[in-house]
């Protein structure tokens, strides 16, 4: 899927990473945006490569196995990821990385969401390393996104905290100088993939909203899992009790921390796209081979019409969340926000319906824990949860609409 671009060269994936195409109005300037959404010969090859690695390394056998992992992914699995330069998609190349953009990343994640793999991939290469980007300065990016491009690291971000829901921005968690670095107290809840990182990114307050590296092994740092709906997301809470770290911004990290936020959440809409694709492949399959009064099932207006929803929701998902994949990269800050919300917004309730709708198509065999479809529906069905619902994204954007 390229970008707003008509280039057909495959040196574009590169190019347009780099901000809007030649000859292509940036958003600010009219308003309209032509959006491409035919994939270009090195995305499709990505894709590819990566679904046939996950068929062959990481099967929905592999997905069970990994339930009640805290990790979420055997090393086996990770090293082979980070073989193919997957977890260094965003990595500048001086760093060890592939230096392309969102929307190739994109490609990758929403194969993850086909699979639903269970590893720290979104919270390693998409969200440390976009926060690193945004927020480090030279030595900073040298020291810490060589060893995420390689897979040798693997970190995350952390910004919740308990009974603040998504009020980041003024962490009660403090920081305060000491000797050569700083210490941090506090709580963080919600936080991503916290058992399988070594590098965690963690908000606090200190003249302002920071950010500190803190390392895994850090004293007085406690890590714990949190039981999940779906194990296929881990989740893990941090407690920080005179921690050191290091700070990774120069001033307010408010711009940066709102960017990798956003990153993140479209993130996790593009993993839905491809949950509710695979859920919508299933559920026509199984219309097609389940047969009711001598005819198959797929053959009753009913279930066509819950298909044909599922399809809808999917497209238009997929839509919005390349789109908002490519105002991460190219647009000004608040168009990056804008078509963000609006991706989740669609999503959050209609991506979560398509896994409900697949289940329905199944009957009493989807409920059941031998059949793989619940493996989406709670993937989808926590995709919800976790970002809010569609009521709280509209909010957000009337807010930007009006203001």
């Amino acid at each position: 899927m390229r970008r707003p671009e008509r280039a057909r060269g495959s040196g574009g994936v590169q190019r347009a990473a780099r901000g809007a195409a030649p000859g292509i109005p940036a958003p600010e300037a009219s308003g309209a945006i032509e959006l491409d959404l035919e994939f270009s010969a090195d995305q499709e090859l990505l894709r590819q490569t990566v679904r046939r690695f996950l068929a062959e390394r990481a099967p929905l056998s592999y997905v069970r196995s990994m339930l009640d992992d805290h990790r979420g992914t055997s090393d086996e699995v990770w090293s082979g990821l980070a073989r193919l330069g997957a977890t260094g998609l965003l990595v500048p190349e001086e760093h060890g990385g592939a230096g392309m953009g969102m929307v190739d990343m994109a490609v990758v994640l929403e194969e993850l969401g086909r699979a639903v793999h269970p590893g720290p991939f979104a919270s390693s290469a998409v969200g440390a390393t976009s926060l690193i980007l945004a927020a480090g300065g030279d030595d900073a990016r040298a020291s810490l996104l060589p060893g995420l491009a390689s897979g040798e690291r693997v970190g995350t971000v952390a910004v919740y905290e308990p009974g603040r829901r998504g009020d980041w921005a003024q962490p009660t968690t403090t920081a305060r100088p000491e000797g050569d670095g700083w210490v941090l107290t506090g709580r963080k809840v919600h936080v991503p993939d916290a058992v399988a990182a070594d590098l965690l990114l963690v908000t606090a307050a200190a003249d302002g909203l920071a950010v500190f590296v803190v390392e895994r092994d850090a004293p007085g740092l406690e890590v714990g899992a949190t039981p999940p709906v779906d194990g296929t997301r881990k989740r893990g809470a941090l407690v920080l009790d005179d921690v050191p770290g290091r700070r990774l911004d120069r001033g307010d990290a408010t711009a940066t921390l709102a960017e990798t936020i956003d990153r993140l959440a479209v993130a996790g809409v593009i993993d839905g796209v491809g949950a509710a694709s695979r859920a919508l492949e299933l559920a026509v399959d199984y219309a097609r081979e389940r047969r009711q009064f001598e005819r198959p099932i797929g053959a009753f207006q009913a279930v066509q019409h819950l298909c044909a929803d599922m399809l809808r929701a999917v497209e238009l998902a997929r839509a919005a969340a390349y789109y908002a994949c490519w105002a991460a990269d190219a647009a000004p800050a608040r168009e990056r926000h804008r078509a963000v919300t609006m991706a989740r917004a669609f999503a959050a309730d209609e991506l979560y319906r398509v896994g409900a709708s697949a289940i329905q198509v199944h009957g009493g065999i989807g409920f059941t824990w031998e059949h793989d479809v619940h493996l989406y529906y709670k993937r989808l069905l926590t995709l919800q949860h976790e970002g809010g619902g569609a009521t709280d994204h509209l909010e957000e954007l009337a807010s930007l609409i009006l203001d």
